[in-house]
């Protein structure tokens, strides 16, 4: 089976959608201009314009606000004593921490637990462009992108990705979680669509093959699909393509999809890139999460499939702006007749709010920074090789899974870890199965490798590291 199928599928769902009238556009509303800004059009569309967006060579002061973190004593104390907080400990806001007005009551913190893998969220252009997108249209329209919400911004910011990714097109969500519920449920609904008002049967329903590890968001899209009576899901274990592949061979449904993180979350390890694009013999439509790997791996920041150079071979990319873009939101690059099929069939991206404008404009900047300071990605990469020096650990990405076992075990670790300055937090069930409970540690172009000399000290000291017990 060639996958012009899969085109042919997408195509009679449109034209039923077309009959319908239930084909969904997007039409981008121009903001008025006024003293503070500029058009879009002249400011930011071409790509020479690109120069506007200052950038850097080498970490700048800015670029610790994404690693260092300031919390209250009382927020430190609760954390120790392992006692449920709802965020209302502090006693005193940020600038009376910053000033030094009651420095006792305020600690810093090493942050060794986010996603902001490149640091560009204290970016001055991501700022900036955030900043003057506020000044000039406040927050921008509010309502759904199908309604109001969608403006030149969107537009501009969903066509860089779509070039980055070496998709046709790109639709941007809210969050990632939305892209993977949008990008399921349209799955799950291409089978109704094409039964054409009856209960597809079991040969007409879209097999869903998803791995064992895959994010929150895949498995909830694609249990909301089955129980819709629409898919079929079959979990085949992490990474293991022998049984993905024998789960496709005995599969007798014509419509079938495989779904996969491309770098998981909470291994810190990467999907079988090259053995999936291989498998592709049997039919099926490459789906990838790519909200890890996006901006960190490959040449210019295309991600896994670009790292291994099978971007070809990925039909639909997943993605997200809340990580190593350092703002917010997700999306899918995808074909335009995909885009169409998804703003008309993804319940969670027609019936959210989009991004606000400020955001949108701030995501752009980081997509056109992270492209141009390629040192970001020598950096992020130099550290996971020093973190692997350091500790002795194999480690292959900016994700560090260290499994401790037992619930006591992290929780103790991790409260060493706050005692000596450091943010890392225990990972528990259901996140992670019973004793498998870790320290989910994540390395940043803006931490130096001092920083991970003092957290490898102290992780000596409270958990077994490999390279410290041969010392």
């Amino acid at each position: 089976m060639e996958m012009s199928s899969w085109d042919q599928w997408v195509e009679e769902a449109l034209s039923k959608l077309e009959s319908l009238k239930l084909l969904r556009s997007l039409r981008p509303i121009h903001l008025p201009i006024n003293e503070q800004s500029k058009p879009i059009d002249t400011q930011m569309k071409n790509a020479s314009n690109y120069d506007e967006f200052e950038v850097f060579e080498g970490l700048r002061q800015w670029d610790r606000a994404s690693v260092e973190v300031v919390i209250a004593d009382s927020t430190f104390q609760r954390w120790v004593r392992e006692v449920p907080g709802c965020g209302d400990d502090a006693d005193c806001g940020n600038q009376e921490a910053e000033t030094g007005a009651c420095p006792q009551k305020f600690r810093k913190l090493l942050l060794f637990s986010g996603n902001d893998y490149l640091g560009l969220s204290s970016h001055p252009a991501v700022s900036k462009a955030a900043a003057k997108a506020a000044l000039a249209h406040g927050m921008g329209p509010r309502g759904s992108a199908l309604i109001c919400g969608y403006t030149s911004y969107h537009g501009l910011l969903e066509s860089c990705l779509a070039d980055l990714k070496k998709k046709e097109d790109c639709l941007l969500c809210p969050t990632g979680f939305s892209a993977n519920m949008a990008l399921m449920t349209t799955l799950g609904n291409l089978g109704s669509l094409l039964a054409k008002g009856r209960k597809p049967l079991k040969d007409e329903r879209v097999a869903i093959f998803s791995d064992a590890l895959n994010h929150a968001s895949i498995i909830d899209g694609i249990r909301l699909a089955e129980r819709q009576g629409n898919a079929e899901v079959l979990v085949y274990r992490h990474c293991d393509m022998s049984h993905l592949n024998e789960l496709l061979s005995s599969c007798t449904m014509k419509k079938k999809v495989v779904v996969t993180d491309s770098l998981f979350s909470m291994d810190g390890d990467f999907a079988p890139m090259n053995e999936l694009a291989a498998s592709k013999r049997h039919g099926f439509l490459l789906v990838i999460d790519d909200a890890h790997g996006t901006f960190i791996c490959g040449k210019n920041g295309g991600g896994v499939a670009e790292e291994y150079n099978c971007e070809s071979d990925v039909d639909i990319c997943i993605g997200t702006l809340s990580k190593a873009a350092g703002c917010h939101g997700g999306f899918v690059a995808c074909s335009q007749r995909w885009k169409q099929l998804i703003q008309s069939r993804g319940r969670s991206f027609i019936f959210s709010t989009s991004t606000p404008v400020p955001i949108v404009a701030a995501a752009h900047a980081a997509v056109i920074v992270a492209k141009k300071e390629t040192w970001r990605r020598r950096a992020i990469w130099n550290r996971v090789q020093d973190f692997q020096a350091l500790t002795g650990i194999p480690i292959t990405s900016p994700i560090i899974s260290l499994v401790v076992g037992s619930e006591e075990k992290a929780l103790q670790a991790s409260r060493y870890l706050l005692k000596s300055g450091f943010h890392v937090t225990a990972i528990r069930p259901p996140t992670v199965p019973p004793n498998s409970c870790r320290l989910r540690v994540t390395l940043s172009a803006a931490h130096t490798l001092d920083d991970l000399k003092k957290l490898a000290t102290a992780l000596s000291e409270c958990i077994n590291l490999p390279r410290y017990a041969r010392l």
